[in-house]
């Protein structure tokens, strides 16, 4: 027993040397790479037209006639095995009230004046239009600095997951000298932004574009915030344009499982609190609990990252079929637990009309396929020899950890890579989509994270 006990405090200790030699040699070491502006527009490089335009969704009557006969078409459902809820995937029985509804009481009309309601845009960046959605405050007082914000949304979102959250942060709070004026573009290839029709444009390429977009609207520095492909990409223009990033506020943390964090979590699974907080370690431990569950919601991951195409084709023929893998995919995000609920807990959560616009979106557009590319790309060895995994983050970065996220990181992980972390809020509830479920919460902690930067930069407060 004893010696059982030596050999277990050995391999521990062994673990902990390794990590810090490797960690001082090499973890978050690398500078950052130069990745240029390159032309993904379609044939030969031409110039952009860089010149902003309004923007309305507009989509031509066909396009909607043609949906309405296909929800109409649709085939019966197998019928969900007996004692089932949402553990086999997205429950029939619900989706069913999901194509009455939709077919019967959705009215992309009423709809359309909704999402046309924010001002949005259309410009040019690196040969693709790009759409993004601009808001300024309404009024502002004398005294009251107005804050370039970009906001990044993720898959399976798109410009309809910030419409609640942008009014809290574009209206004038009481007893603050500033306020955001909101740039929430959608990324290349979702929505009404063009997709490339060249492979390579992972998201290092999109945050150069994206901060190519902040640099044509005139903005020399901005705040970002991310989800999702969001923080991926959030993150990466923090690496790449340090200078130009005053502050970075994440709802997912950015971060591959190294040598060194794996030595750490296995470290962790004997003494935790030398890895964790002791209200941390549901975050991680068991940690085959941990990775089962990655393991077990990953399956569309592999797909879309090695046949996007082959499963676009399926989706794109079928828009009920495209409203289940959607949803479903919101619902496990909101809350692991909505498995047990017939309806995947959606309706406790949220507006089924709000839903079905993010699914019209990507149904309009025809952007399943291109949306889904994204995932192929990132996994590529030329994306890997970017080094873009191994370049810390220095800029002040805050992140709200909603408890319901996919993928939760203590503390002491999140401050290897991101060196410059100034502050991490536990919310007290809500998941992956923080932007539909929990709007308050995730701008309450913009605002006071951005404050916290701006208090280090010895700016003056009313």
């Amino acid at each position: 027993m004893v010696s059982q006990l030596v050999k277990s405090l050995l391999v521990v200790f062994l673990a902990i040397f390794m990590a810090v030699v490797y960690e001082k040699l090499t973890l978050y070491t690398t500078p950052p790479p130069n990745i240029p502006l390159q032309w993904w527009g379609p044939g030969k490089e031409g110039k952009s037209d860089t010149s902003i335009k309004p923007f309305k969704i507009n989509i031509p009557n066909e396009v909607i006639t043609d949906l309405k006969q296909r929800l109409k078409m649709v085939q019966p459902f197998q019928p969900p095995l007996e004692g089932t809820a949402s553990q086999y995937g997205f429950n029939t029985d619900y989706l069913n009230t999901v194509l009455e509804f939709w077919k019967n009481k959705y009215s992309w009309k009423d709809r359309l004046v909704y999402l046309n309601s924010v001002p949005q845009y259309m410009t040019e960046v690196a040969g693709l239009k790009i759409h993004f959605m601009h808001v300024k405050p309404a009024t502002t007082k004398p005294g009251v600095t107005v804050l370039p914000l970009l906001l990044v949304h993720g898959w399976p979102g798109s410009q309809v997951e910030f419409n609640e959250l942008i009014p809290l942060l574009t209206t004038p709070r009481a007893g603050e000298s500033f306020v955001f004026e909101v740039i929430a573009p959608e990324i290349p290839g979702f929505g009404f932004s063009q997709g490339t029709d060249k492979p390579g444009l992972g998201t290092a390429q999109v945050a150069v574009i994206f901060a190519q977009l902040m640099d044509q609207l005139g903005f020399k520095t901005y705040f970002l915030q991310g989800g999702d492909w969001g923080s991926y990409i959030s993150t990466m223009i923090s690496q790449l344009y340090p200078e130009r990033v005053r502050g970075l506020h994440l709802s997912m943390c950015d971060i591959r499982f190294n040598v060194n964090i794996m030595l750490r979590l296995l470290v962790g699974t004997i003494f935790p609190s030398l890895i964790v907080e002791k209200y941390e370690e549901p975050f991680m431990y068991p940690l085959g609990k941990y990775f089962s569950f990655l393991i077990e919601e990953m399956g569309y991951f592999h797909l879309q990252a090695t046949k996007p195409d082959t499963i676009g084709v399926a989706l794109r023929d079928s828009p009920i079929g495209l409203a289940a893998y959607i949803l479903e995919k919101i619902s496990i995000g909101t809350d692991r637990k909505f498995k047990q609920l017939v309806d995947g807990g959606l309706e406790k959560k949220f507006d089924v009309s709000r839903l079905l616009d993010n699914v019209m979106i990507y149904w309009v557009t025809n952007c399943i396929t291109t949306s889904m590319r994204l995932y192929s790309e990132i996994l590529t060895n030329q994306q890997k020899g970017l080094g873009l995994d191994n370049v810390a983050v220095l800029v002040p970065t805050s992140l709200a950890r909603f408890p319901n996220e996919l993928v939760l990181l203590p503390k002491s992980i999140v401050k290897l890579k991101f060196k410059n972390l100034i502050q991490i809020t536990d919310m007290k509830e809500g998941g992956h989509f923080a932007a539909m479920d929990q709007p308050k919460s995730l701008a309450d902690d913009v605002w006071s994270s951005t404050k916290l930067v701006l208090e280090k930069e010895n700016v003056t407060y009313t």
